[in-house]
């Protein structure tokens, strides 16, 4: 269900009693619960009646870019795979559904930083300070409190799951304010894959689950513990660690040619980077002229770019050539590939170390993206360079004359891979939730925690 954002007209206890079904008439939904309520000026007791032994988890993440939304997904689809019934996953932007600006409306800035760079660059260094940040937040934090709490509230979480950088610290306060942080496990899963704003690093995390050492070294820089961290690796989708066809079949189900070495190349979900010039770049290289024949075949993932889409499909290619809008069976895709040419997007690299895919990375935005390409390059695992020509040579090179030096980087790749990263954290986040009491079977208020803030 989605609540609207509370108004100054409209008490706090009427949005979050009528979001848990209080004012309904429903009696023949069994999974609608039953409230006993004592009321008085501060505090709104509910003491869940006949509860549900399933335990909610809540995962906050918000569509600043893909890769907060597909660790999520994981999360969530390792849970129903490890657990079943046991959990019910609730992913949920609670800025964009209960706040105001400008908690509901980043995504929106962060297109627009990331695609004037300098602007974005500017922004995550400047508000890196913890008393920055900190400050910002503590101000949004008083004047969007009580939505927050709804948002938080509507769906009793057992666990919350914080997949982004700003979904740390006012959900934390919250549950402080509640009196609920020794009931609920609050964890925080790491999206970036080596450079990261510091935002992510809060002390009053039960854990903090690092994709790579260099993050855990940040982690107890900023004042975590070593036990509250975990270095499993970067979540992906459970697709990814499970058996796959062959690449010689993955090629006949995807239609490719079965024999030539193919290249797959790659913008993120939004298309972006050199994708134009690299593909009409690796066109030319593909092509031996001597021999009047291709020596490889392309891929290329467009993401939403429907314009990027329309103009290399009229493109005229000399070797086999296929256009793909966003895709959602990446897994397939990669596996029927050698190489793979994409900017340096930490979901997209740890997705490409798994299927051991050489790595040619092409562009990186300023910031948290910065320190994967010395993570991939010093790792042997792939290359960095921003000429489509250079780019579209080397790919021609290892399909021909370097063969070994692609079979090299390939093994790297898979020696860098974590593909149970997924499964340890939802495994670890289980083993502290077995430690707590379910929030169904216990009562807890629902607040005027923030009775000085005028409703």
């Amino acid at each position: 269900m989605v609540m609207s954002v509370v108004s100054p007209r409209r008490s706090i206890r009427d949005t979050v009693f009528q979001s848990v079904g209080y004012y309904s008439n429903n009696n023949n939904n069994p999974k609608r619960c039953s409230y006993g309520v004592s009321d008085d000026e501060s505090t709104v007791e509910l003491t869940q009646i006949g509860a549900e032994t399933t335990k909610n988890v809540l995962i906050l993440m918000s569509d600043t870019g893909g890769g907060h939304r597909a660790s999520a997904e994981a999360i969530r689809d390792a849970f129903k795979l490890e657990f079943g019934d046991e959990y019910r996953i609730f992913v949920k932007d609670v800025w964009k559904e209960y706040t105001g600006w400008p908690l509901n409306d980043m995504e929106r800035q962060y297109k627009f930083m990331v695609k004037h760079v300098q602007l974005w660059k500017v922004a995550f260094h400047s508000t890196s300070p913890r008393w920055i940040h900190c400050v910002y937040l503590a101000a949004i934090a008083a004047f969007y409190a009580k939505e927050v709490e709804a948002g938080l509230m509507e769906y009793k979480p057992d666990i919350i799951i914080s997949v982004h950088p700003l979904m740390q610290h006012i959900p934390l306060w919250v549950l402080k304010w509640q009196g609920l942080q020794k009931k609920v496990v609050f964890v925080t899963v790491i999206t970036d894959l080596n450079t990261c704003h510091r935002t992510w690093f809060n002390t009053g995390v039960n854990r903090c689950y690092c994709p790579s050492e260099e993050v855990a070294k940040r982690a107890l820089l900023d004042g975590l513990e070593s036990s509250q961290i975990r270095v499993f690796g970067l979540p992906v989708r459970p697709s990814f660690c499970r058996a796959i066809l062959s690449k010689d079949h993955l090629r006949e189900e995807l239609e490719m040619d079965p024999k030539l070495p193919a290249v797959l190349l790659m913008g993120g979900g939004e298309g972006m980077g050199p994708v134009k010039k690299t593909a009409r770049a690796l066109g030319e290289a593909l092509f031996d002229k001597e021999l009047g024949s291709p020596i490889g075949q392309i891929i290329i993932i467009c993401g939403r770019n429907k314009i990027l889409a329309s103009t290399l499909e009229s493109n005229q290619w000399k070797v086999p050539v296929k256009i793909r809008g966003f895709e959602t069976q990446m897994e397939k895709w990669m596996g029927a590939c050698d190489c793979i040419i994409t900017k340096a997007g930490p979901g997209t690299i740890a997705e490409a170390l798994i299927r051991g895919l050489p790595i040619i990375l092409n562009d990186f935005i300023p910031g948290q993206e910065k320190g994967n390409v010395p993570y991939v390059v010093d790792n042997g695992a792939g290359v960095f360079s921003r000429s489509p020509k250079e780019t579209a040579t080397l790919v021609a090179e290892w399909f021909s004359s370097k063969s070994e030096e692609l079979k090299k980087m390939s093994e790297n790749a898979l020696k860098l891979a974590q593909p149970e990263a997924v499964f340890n954290i939802v495994r670890d986040i289980n083993d502290l939730a077995c430690q707590r009491e379910p929030l169904a079977n216990i009562s807890f208020s629902l607040t005027s925690s923030f009775s000085s803030y005028p409703i």
